[in-house]
């Protein structure tokens, strides 16, 4: 209640270097009601104005600035790109066609930055999921190798683009698995997925312009997407359901956008044989997304059309 007591000549001299009825409001706790009268009173009393300056807003900490640790992460972006690709489940000795397509989408576009939304890291040998007759499945120390392989190449034609990694159920495993079996390991090096690959900034989800938030998961299923956009106020760009898709959700705010990645592995592939051959409704591929005057323009996405083959805005292109 400090500037409430202020006399006149001290409140001039505030209002001066503040200029702004809500910025006055918050330095001096007062409710902006008050403002507005004592400002009224003063100009009336001493037949002078007291015009605002000063920007209205109430300063407002970002929402990439309200977590500690690396919880979140997050950038401005006014113009420019930024590649999101999830699910890779990277497995020894196989590449696939949604990975040669993300390694030739970085090179001519060129975004700003690349996005590895979760599971990159599949994490076979360390699942819940049991073997299925006798099925040979990498250990971990050879998934690991095929992450650094494949990441490595991502990172080889990145040119100076920020790269981020949110982490995933899949990618959790590793750690998981030291901190829940063997917690007396704790802090000893290698013990932390993060630790091999130091290029990539590991966090639960990236903001980009305070009003796009990049995570591996929220709401399930088909609908997640736009399920997502509705719930968050936000637009949603999510992995993990495999889905490949990009929903406009309107309402009285404007447009914001769901958005579901895919997966960057082939959906018939080993690392899914747990799913008995059920028909999967997934899709491999990943997203582009754009931004012009701060604001996220329709996301773009590229889609496995068939083997070395990919479309995208209407074509088809060989990779």
């Amino acid at each position: 209640m400090a500037g409430y007591y202020l006399p006149d000549e001290e409140w001039i001299a505030e209002w001066k270097k503040i200029g702004s009825p809500l910025k006055f409001a918050e330095i001096h706790k007062l409710d902006i009601r008050s403002i507005y009268n004592r400002r009224r009173s003063i100009e009336t009393r001493h037949n002078i104005e007291l015009p605002t300056f000063n920007d209205q807003r109430v300063s407002v900490e970002k929402k990439i600035q309200q977590t500690d640790g690396h919880t979140r992460r997050g950038f401005d972006l006014e113009k420019g790109r930024v590649i999101v690709f999830s699910d890779a489940h990277f497995w020894p000795d196989i590449t696939t066609t949604a990975f040669k397509a993300l390694l030739e989408a970085i090179k001519e576009y060129k975004p700003t930055a690349i996005i590895c939304n979760g599971d990159a890291f599949d994490g076979a040998g360390i699942s819940r999921h049991p073997r299925m007759d006798f099925d040979k499945l990498p250990s971990v120390k050879e998934e690991l190798e095929a992450c650094q392989h494949y990441l490595g190449q991502i990172e080889a034609v990145a040119k100076g683009a920020k790269m981020y990694w949110p982490l995933g159920n899949h990618d959790m495993r590793f750690t998981a698995n030291v901190v829940n079996f063997l917690p007396a390991f704790e802090g000893v090096p290698g013990t932390s997925l993060k630790e091999y690959f130091p290029r990539w900034q590991p966090c639960w989800s990236v903001w980009i312009n305070e009003d796009v938030c990049v995570k591996h998961r929220w709401k399930g299923g088909w609908t997640g997407g736009r399920n997502n956009a509705v719930n968050a106020g936000v637009s949603m760009v999510t992995g993990h359901t495999h889905v490949l898709s990009s929903i406009p959700f309107n309402d009285y705010n404007g447009t914001r956008y769901g958005v579901q990645t895919g997966t960057l592995s082939d959906p018939n592939g080993p690392q899914f044989n747990y799913t008995e051959d059920t028909p999967k409704d997934w899709n491999s591929g990943f997203a582009m997304l754009t931004f012009e005057r701060n604001k996220l323009l329709q996301p773009e996405l590229f889609r496995v059309w068939g083997e070395d083959e990919v479309e995208f805005r209407g074509k088809i292109y060989g990779v």
